[in-house]
């Protein structure tokens, strides 16, 4: 069926006859691609209303059993580890850190500078009243689906162009390529990271103002036929900061200046490339590196077959191509045959509607992805599914442009529409599995190793995911495996070291963590974990000598000190072990375990007044830790302050009732006060809870014969 309704250029203001027959001839153009697609798209969902209906229920069906999923991989240092979502940081400071909470000027800062995601993520904590992950994932399946809906518009504007009514009102010339086009977008399982992974947003709240400055830079012209246009300065200027508004939530956004410039030119401007051809022709660029080039084949086949998706590409996941045998130098041949292909339709073809549609596709496909290009500057990875959000808009456009083409060239129609409606409903599955694998960070790892085997990061999570379960056995075989996979894998080392030392298997984990820092020498983690190693171990002075080089790479390290004040308290240097846990404290005020020892020691060493004052000022910052109350109810015992120790007694008892250690302790107070009966209930229940505590049976076995006498005499 093909239309092309006089109608519509009844309600166009036209000055030049000549002009407007051009123009009569685009909209045919239009019209007649669009009614290619007429077997595919029904007429009942053209309707804008019914068609943003249809892609947002799409969307949100894709993604929505990510809604109750957890914090996942880079979620924890993103979000629960971010100081900048508390309240307790000022506002001020979203501006001067990174995406991760550390200061820009730092050395180890990310330099990734996305303040206003951030800042979405603050909201979420303060509206829900914690990290409840529920929340943030429901923010992003929405942004999903309202992003979805607006690319029915934007795709509106890239098929149809900018044409308008009378009275302003702009026209829908191409409704069912835009449907479709939405509806790829939607639908396509690429987007699984940005929607399933909280950090996502960033890419979803960068694409959201990328498409509003694109809308706002295309209201700023109003097409009526004449050549130049009108043009409004409002619109303009906010289109610029609608730009500035998606760089800030992910540096990608700057892009879209790029995007409009292109559209500007091509659409505004009219501009007949037919006649740069030559010119463009003769310049010449040389490949980056075979690799690179590889990267981008890669990239583009995520797009072409989101099957095989994986949270991490890094690590040898792709092998490095190291000669000319290599199979996989076709991929880099066959997508530039592609693109070659695509441009040259877009410069050479006669079809000028032909023209705009392609080159417009092919720069929502490219721009969006030049800062990940590694072209301009190095990134921090090769391949990552998340910059594909916004270069899948132009793919999806040049794939309906195709399914278009190749419905107007053959009479299987039908066979056509299956294809399409098969595509899509393959792709709402495969979203809706990859959805599942993102809920858990077990699920989301282990979905990995089937992709990217030689990955040694995949090994390392799923070992980390084991060890934070207690399955010390298996999480030791995968980080093995991540260590061969990547002998220089100083992460993988350290907490293998880790696990080896807790298991008592000191040689080993000493040769694997000075391996790590030999490796890595600012490695301050590798340096603390070697010198506790070598405490157990007995080598004292080495151990010392390594936990300072790990506070000489990060001074603010309050778990070094901790460490260091427990060497010290070995070798019976008690000033120097007091001092070490006061400046554990200092860093970090809630460091209950420098706040114990601290009063452990002075308790022990008879400094009971100065025991006592430390106790107090712990618990004035950690009211409700009960091993703190314990270990003060203990120092008020012996001072005979035992209405105030019972009180202590019963409040840690409350908060840890299964305590063998606080009910026998309890005991031994009642026990010195003389409250005996309330003492022997305490012993029976101690010893209930640990039947093998000797102390316990000693001092019960004095208070039986106490009892026994005490009875004998009342006889």
């Amino acid at each position: 069926m093909h239309i092309c309704v006089s109608s519509f250029f009844l309600q166009i203001s036209n000055q030049h006859n000549a002009g407007a027959r051009g123009w009569q001839r685009a909209v045919c153009k239009m019209a007649e691609l669009d009614a290619n697609l007429d077997h595919i798209i029904p007429s009942s969902v053209l309707p804008p209303f019914w068609a943003k209906l249809v892609v947002g229920f799409v969307s949100l069906v894709c993604f929505a059993r990510s809604y109750d999923g957890d914090f996942v991989f880079d979620d924890s240092e993103a979000i629960i580890n971010n100081k900048d979502l508390r309240a307790e940081t000022p506002l001020g400071d979203l501006w001067h850190h990174d995406f991760w909470g550390s200061r820009l000027s730092s050395n180890t800062s990310h330099k990734s500078y996305r303040p206003l995601t951030i800042l979405t993520f603050r909201i979420n904590y303060y509206l829900c009243g914690g990290f409840h992950p529920v929340s943030f994932h429901v923010i992003n399946i929405l942004l999903h689906g309202g992003i979805s809906v607006l690319m029915v518009d934007v795709f509106s504007v890239l098929f149809g162009g900018l044409q308008y009514t009378r009275k302003g009102r702009r026209l829908n010339l191409a409704p069912r390529s835009s449907l479709l086009a939405a509806l790829l977008f939607a639908t396509h399982p690429v987007h699984t990271e940005c929607v399933a992974g909280v950090v996502g947003r960033a890419d979803l709240l960068g694409a959201l103002f990328f498409l509003l400055s694109f809308l706002g830079y295309c209201k700023a012209f109003r097409e009526t036929g004449n050549k130049e246009g009108t043009h409004s300065t409002f619109w303009v200027l906010l289109s610029i900061l609608l730009g500035a508004v998606a760089m800030l939530c992910k540096e990608q956004g700057i892009t879209v200046l790029g995007l409009n410039a292109v559209f500007d030119i091509l659409v505004i401007g009219k501009l007949n490339v037919l006649e740069m051809v030559q010119k463009a022709l003769h310049k010449d660029k040389s490949f980056e590196a075979i690799n690179y080039n590889y990267y981008y084949a890669l990239n583009a086949w995520l797009l072409l077959c989101p099957w095989w998706l994986c949270f991490d590409w890094s690590m040898g996941c792709i092998p490095l191509i190291k000669s000319a045998g290599d199979w996989r130098v076709t991929a880099p041949a066959a997508l530039w045959l592609c693109l070659i292909g695509l441009i040259c339709q877009a410069l050479c073809s006669e079809d000028s509607h032909r023209r705009r549609i392609l080159t417009l596709g092919l720069g929502f496909l490219i721009i969006p992805f030049l800062p990940a290009s590694n072209l301009f500057f190095r990134v921090g990875f090769v391949v990552a599914e998340r910059v594909l959000y916004l270069p899948s808009a132009g793919y999806c456009m040049l794939l309906t442009f195709g399914f278009g083409a190749l419905s107007k060239h053959t009479k299987k129609k039908k066979l056509i529409a299956a294809v399409v409606l098969g595509i899509l409903f393959i792709n709402m599955l495969r979203c809706m599995i990859r959805s599942g694998e993102w809920r858990n960070e077990e699920q989301l790892f282990r979905s990995a190793l089937s992709v990217c085997p030689l990955n040694a990061k995949v090994h390392y999570n799923v070992g980390k995911n084991l060890a934070d379960k207690g399955n010390q056995t298996a999480a030791i075989r995968y980080y093995r495996e991540a260590v061969r996979l990547n002998p220089k894998y100083v992460h993988a080392m350290n907490n293998l070291g880790n696990i080896l030392k807790e298991r008592n298997e000191l040689q080993e984990a000493e040769e694997l963590l000075s391996l790590a820092v030999q490796i890595q020498p600012d490695f301050a983690a590798a340096w603390m974990n070697l010198g506790i190693v070598q405490n157990s171990l007995k080598r004292f002075e080495a151990a010392e000598r390594s936990y300072r080089t790990a506070i000489k790479h990060r001074r603010k390290y309050p778990d070094c000190y901790y460490n260091l004040g427990r060497l010290y308290a070995d070798l019976n240097r008690h000033v120097d072990a007091l001092n070490a846990w006061r400046n554990a404290t200092v860093l970090k005020p809630e460091h209950s375990l420098a706040w114990n020892n601290m009063i452990i020691l002075l308790d022990n060493t008879g400094n009971l007044a100065q025991a006592e004052a430390v106790g107090r000022e712990a618990l004035e910052l950690i009211p409700n830790d009960h091993s703190l109350m314990f270990s003060l109810a203990n120092v008020l015992g012996k001072s005979q302050k035992y209405k105030e120790s019972e009180a202590l007694f019963l409040k840690a008892i409350k908060a840890h009732p299964n305590a063998a250690s606080y009910h026998g302790n309890l005991a031994v107070l009642y026990h010195r006060w003389g409250h005996l009966d309330l003492a022997k209930k305490h012993y029976e229940i101690s010893l209930q809870l640990d039947p093998t505590a000797s102390g316990t049976k000693e001092n019960y076995g004095l208070l039986r014969r106490k009892l026994e006498q005490m009875q004998k005499k009342d006889v």
